[in-house]
């Protein structure tokens, strides 16, 4: 049986193109949502842009029929714009205020009551990303879901980067003496390029070893870069270890680091880039930016010059930089930085426009950014630049992203299978036991 979706304002703020998404059922946009879009199109960000788009997509529909009656879509269901259906008769004893949210339920309720008349009614669906205008459909004895085809991946499924195996002593031997293993020899299970495999003894002996598969996926072979200091920095931990190999390697120009907070992924990162910037010179700049998404209420503007405006935003950056020069005095760091430089610190919003070649370019914070922008930021690496996206997928300030719709989730699992990229996810924090303690408590 074909279904009636209402779509909410932030599922089309969300992704513009969502009204494809319902197969070959009919999809209500409420005129209510398309003032709201409205209200939202002047906006110079990412949610104004998907307004933007909403706006000219629905537009162009117009060259196919009239908008309140049903407009044919490509995948085979029809669209059509809600004038009617708005009274509040239904809603005036529950919901007084007659809010654009109430107002999107009124009109998903009293489609619901026509269809209950009907022989042949069809359900009617509310789909929104707002949990409380679900939980005031329910109350409503009205269907509603979460839009979750924005979804990377689902749950528990985010790519690791690692997988354990369990393996005979003998292979382990084999793998220690020559350096390598067939794939196959360990399992049938098909691995990714760049992917690690923590190999234990299957009789639970001590002996353990850990491997990368190489670009074929056909090999498993032993850690180029193991027991290194990285600019005075050594791994405290195997996933460490896994991703100074990732950050090191120059035919992986693209890392994606997950993990709590503490668990060291900018320390490692910025290590990495200095050694390979400064001593090694294998690129001419290190680039450092990260997304300006304030945790709880912004701050406002900032006075000063642009260095100056940057400065709390990026001070997380000069925290790691001041403990990598080992800097003690006030302005000693910055003195440092204007004598070398070669290390920029960046906000991403100057990134648009930009070519960047032969730079080792971080991205902190990337669980902020939309697929859109982690789009725009990949398209700007130049050649002979490695760049590495970072982040927490648990702790996201963007009020239309989750853990599981993020740019920097969309980034790992579209290039899992790619051998110019490589992911590890880091797990034990290692910044102090009070912040590791209060990452899995809290």
């Amino acid at each position: 049986m074909s279904k009636i979706y209402v779509l909410d304002t932030n599922v089309l703020l969300q992704d513009p193109r969502s009204i494809f998404s319902f197969e070959d059922n009919e999809v209500v946009i409420p005129a209510v949502v398309l003032e709201e879009v409205d209200s939202k199109k002047r906006y110079m960000d990412e949610i104004g842009r998907n307004a933007r788009q909403v706006s000219k997509l629905i537009d162009n529909m117009r060259e196919t029929g009239k908008l309140h009656e049903k407009i044919p879509l490509e995948n085979g269901g029809v669209l059509r714009i809600e004038l009617n259906h708005r009274s509040f008769h239904q809603l005036q004893d529950i919901f007084v205020e007659k809010t654009n949210d109430n107002r999107i339920l009124a009109v998903a309720k009293n489609l619901s009551l026509e269809e209950e008349e009907k022989e042949n009614g069809r359900p009617v669906i509310l789909v929104s990303k707002d949990a409380l205008v679900r939980v005031k459909a329910d109350a409503l004895g009205l269907q509603a879901e979460d839009f979750l085809s924005d979804r990377v991946v689902e749950v528990d499924h985010i790519y690791t980067g690692l997988i354990d195996l369990y393996i005979n002593n003998d292979l382990l031997d084999r793998f220690y003496e020559k350096g390598e293993l067939n794939v196959t020899e360990l399992t049938n299970h098909p691995f990714y390029p760049n992917q690690f495999i923590v190999m234990k003894d299957s009789l639970g002996g001590s002996a353990s070893a850990i491997g990368v598969v190489d670009s074929t996926g056909k090999k498993v072979k032993k850690l180029i870069f193991n027991h290194e200091h990285i600019w005075g920095i050594r791994s405290r931990n195997a996933q460490q270890t896994m991703a100074f190999e990732l950050l090191l390697r120059k035919d992986i120009p693209l890392v994606t680091l997950i993990g709590k907070a503490g668990t060291g992924k900018t320390l490692l990162a910025l290590a990495a880039g200095l050694m390979q910037t400064e001593d090694l010179g294998e690129y001419k700049k290190l680039l450092v930016a990260r997304p300006i998404v304030p945790v709880g209420k912004d701050l406002g503007f900032l006075p000063g010059e642009k260095e100056e405006k940057l400065r709390p935003w990026m001070q997380p950056i000069y925290d790691n930089l001041e403990y990598l020069f080992n800097t003690k005095k006030p302005g000693e760091l910055d003195a440092i930085l204007a004598g070398m430089g070669s290390i920029e610190v960046e906000a991403l919003t100057y990134i648009r426009g930009r070519s960047i070649p032969e730079q080792f370019i971080i991205i902190d914070e990337a669980q902020n950014l939309t697929k859109h922008e982690v789009k725009t930021i990949l398209t700007r690496v130049g050649e002979k630049s490695k760049i590495v996206l970072m982040g927490d997928p648990e702790q996201i300030d963007h009020p239309y992203l989750d853990e599981y719709n993020n740019g920097l989730t969309y980034v790992v699992e579209k290039f899992k299978e790619q051998k110019i990229a490589g992911h590890i996810r880091l797990v034990k924090g290692e910044r102090s036991g009070l912040a590791q303690l209060a990452a899995d408590l809290l």
